[in-house]
């Protein structure tokens, strides 16, 4: 069991997996900082507010018990924040992989050999005892 587990774990597509994965939260953490810094003082500077204050308040606080909001403005920040990681790896992962196995796909189509004078031979004789059955 410990051998399959080690050949489990050996193989390209776990490795790569996990190559991404950590990429992936890496690059999250860019784009956070991207929609948090730069595209959410933006969007409240034409709104005349800041996303991330944006929430309703369903039940306020008392004595024993927090106050009960829907911040709705985190959500939308979170939102853009996908759109934008969703847009990068489409643009910079997905679409240059699509065009390189493409391109792939078209160098890999081979013409056929060239057949030799016996081939040749061979493929007449085939095709004249076709056509003496056919008649």
């Amino acid at each position: 069991m410990l051998k399959e587990f080690k050949a489990f774990i050996m193989r390209g597509n776990v490795v790569d997996l996990a190559v991404g994965v950590i990429i992936g939260a890496a690059f999250k953490t860019v784009v956070d900082s991207l929609v948090a810094n730069v595209f959410t003082p933006l969007i409240g500077l034409v709104g005349g507010t800041d996303f991330k204050s944006l929430s309703i308040t369903l039940k306020h606080a008392t004595k024993t018990k927090d106050a009960v909001s829907l911040t709705y403005g985190a959500f939308i920040t979170d939102v853009i924040s996908f759109v934008l990681i969703a847009a990068a790896v489409f643009f910079f992962v997905v679409k240059p992989l699509n065009v390189l196995a493409e391109r792939r796909k078209r160098g890999l189509e081979e013409e056929p050999p060239e057949l030799t004078k016996e081939e040749v031979l061979l493929t007449e004789i085939r095709d004249l005892l076709r056509a003496q059955q056919a008649s």
